[in-house]
């Protein structure tokens, strides 16, 4: 669970960045909304964390927003198109990882109920880059 709490927040702090670089408002607004719903994600996860008696890594709480920012700036240095491409890489990762452990651990109502809700979120934004990905494609 600690690995999906640092992914979570590490998109947090990517998608905040990107945001503030993103010149498109809508653009940006979508961002900074992608950015509200992963820190639901890190504040759910890290209460189910806390459920199961352990503690959301310190490691994590530190070193991912770091990243997150720094990707952000980083990717939105290389235009729009290639920051949503670069998004849609990072979202399938975590999809893949959802789906994975929605597998391993079973129909655990709370948890089960809440790695789907993640997931779908990520697949609704990854469906949202694609789209605006190929948008931005067909106007050069």
């Amino acid at each position: 669970m600690n690995w999906f709490y640092s992914l979570e927040l590490n998109q947090v702090d990517l998608y905040m960045a990107q945001s503030k670089l993103v010149k498109d408002i809508y653009i940006s607004k979508v961002l900074e909304r992608s950015s509200f719903i992963e820190q639901q994600h890190v504040d759910n996860i890290a209460a189910q964390i806390k459920k199961f008696g352990g503690e959301p890594t310190m490691l994590g709480d530190i070193i991912s927003p770091i990243l997150g920012k720094t990707a952000g700036n980083i990717t939105a240095a290389f235009g729009v198109t290639s920051l949503l491409k670069a998004d849609i890489m990072l979202e399938k990762k975590a999809m893949s990882d959802y789906k994975d452990l929605i597998i391993k651990i079973g129909k655990d109502d709370e948890l089960f109920s809440l790695l789907w809700s993640n997931l779908i979120d990520e697949d609704l934004h990854t469906s949202w880059f694609a789209s605006k990905v190929e948008e931005l494609e067909s106007l050069h």
